[in-house]
């Protein structure tokens, strides 16, 4: 018996000789002690990525409310239903939780990451991540208006008060030109955990300043000189000059890093969508060779859209191509196409030098390159430069891209998008707060919403002067 016990006294004796502190007994030695700074920044990536371009209606409806595609069954979102889902609170939460939440983690590792050599590089991921941070912040208040912005992450307050949103804006704007003052091109940052530019600072660099370019003309009407100033340095600094400057993010083949949009559609079974009649009647209208590049032709060798707002027999329309609803299909954070747009429109304004013809020529071809859609030069002619033809071709050339087609409708007000005959509402200019501020951070809500003169849909927000 004496001997059964000393044996099994034996390990735990051992046990204790080898751990003098037992409190380091609950710490698992197959653990990072701190999560690497590289795989918050591609975690953060990939959701940024897949908020602006998914499909799924619980999250991104802007092609819908763009009118570019048309539901077929269930038609709440096409008519501005947005609360249902819980749309407003499911962009909100993607990119305060799971986008700035992760960049603002990532930077405080920055430092003390091991992985990370050298005091370049620090300095060039600590303005990359920032960069994406005011990338972010960007499409939150030019959605929703003003929100939290100076105490959204302090972890002692619970009720963050929401910041005016035109001065967020001016904060984001400085933020990015220190960034891009930090960005040294002649070291390296992230590497293969980047999966936009892989690691290519330069390319980031091009890549801020020609957001730069893009926070500068989307406030052209509600603060003219600030755009001026601000265009003007951002295309000395060196802007978009061809595709190869895209911020592609590379998908992947296998789940979970698929496109989004084969995600929402083709593994889910969908027949949800098919094209709506506002949009394919003026590419029809304008013989327009992106039409065949964006949708499928019905057997007459015709593109056919439904009504906006209205179900439609999904047989009896064209449908998405199916070269936007591969599993490798890249999803795009800013192109040149629309680089060279704005440089069109900064350029009649007089922020910059240069023939405004010419950069719409270029956007358009760009646009034309991109979908595999030939020569632009004849369709160009006939549609030659003006205002309302610079509107439309962002409006089409931003098809895979809804988000940013809603902006640029908000802030030029062309093409005149008119509600469908069963909305609930009139053309939404804005979202609503999500709900769950309303219940949980109630009185901050009320203040933002009186502040910015009511939380509706049709509340204009600091941008939309024109």
């Amino acid at each position: 018996m004496k001997k059964y016990f000393l044996a099994a006294l034996l390990p735990i004796l051992t046990l204790g000789a080898c751990h003098k502190d037992l409190a380091s007994l609950n710490t698992n030695p197959k653990l990072f002690p701190t999560v690497p700074t590289a795989a918050l920044f591609t975690q953060a990536e990939r959701v940024l990525t897949n908020t602006v371009t998914t499909s799924s209606v619980n999250t991104n409806i802007y092609r819908l409310i763009e009118q570019q595609w048309q539901e077929t069954t269930y038609t709440d979102e096409s008519n501005y239903i947005i609360n249902t889902r819980n749309i407003n609170g499911a962009e909100w939460n993607a990119l305060y939780r799971d986008v700035l939440n992760n960049l603002r983690l990532a930077k405080t590792i920055v430092p003390t990451d091991v992985a990370i050599t050298g005091a370049d590089v620090q300095k060039n991921d600590i303005a990359i991540l920032d960069i994406l941070q005011v990338y972010s912040f960007y499409y939150l208040v030019t959605t929703f208006g003003d929100c939290p912005y100076t105490q959204a992450f302090d972890a002692k307050n619970n009720f963050p008060k929401y910041d005016d949103a035109a001065t967020i804006y001016k904060d984001l704007l400085a933020r990015l030109d220190a960034d891009i003052a930090a960005l040294n091109t002649g070291s390296t940052s992230f590497g293969a955990a980047d999966l936009i530019y892989k690691g290519d600072v330069s390319k980031w660099k091009k890549f801020a300043n020609s957001f730069k370019l893009k926070m500068a003309m989307t406030i052209s009407d509600s603060d003219p000189a600030t755009a001026k100033t601000t265009a003007a340095a951002a295309v000395a600094g060196g802007v978009f000059t061809s595709n190869a400057d895209n911020a592609t993010y590379a998908y992947a083949s296998s789940t979970p890093n698929t496109n989004p949009v084969w995600v929402d559609i083709v593994q889910s079974g969908r027949f949800d969508y098919v094209a709506c009649n506002t949009f394919v009647n003026y590419l029809n209208a304008h013989t327009d060779a992106r039409v065949g590049k964006y949708f499928t032709a019905l057997a007459d060798g015709t593109y056919k859209g439904n009504d906006p707002g209205a179900k439609s027999n999904y047989d009896s329309f064209s449908h998405v191509n199916p070269t936007l609803t591969a599993t490798t299909f890249p999803g795009l954070l800013l192109d040149y196409a629309e680089i060279a747009f704005y440089q069109a429109e900064a350029a009649d304004k007089g922020y910059i030098t240069g023939t405004p013809a010419t950069y719409y020529a270029a956007g358009i071809q760009a646009s034309f390159t991109y979908w595999g859609a030939g020569d632009a030069t004849v369709y160009t002619a006939a549609l030659p430069y003006s205002t309302a033809n610079l509107a439309y071709q962002k409006w089409i050339a931003d098809y895979n891209r809804g988000w940013d087609a809603w902006i640029e409708t908000r802030r030029l007000d062309i093409p005149a998008l008119v509600a469908p005959s069963t909305a609930t509402s009139a053309f939404p200019v804005r979202f609503p707060y999500p709900i769950a501020e309303s219940n949980v951070n109630g009185a901050n809500y009320k203040a933002a919403s009186a502040a910015i003169g009511g939380d509706l849909v049709t509340t204009k927000l600091f941008f939309d002067k024109h």
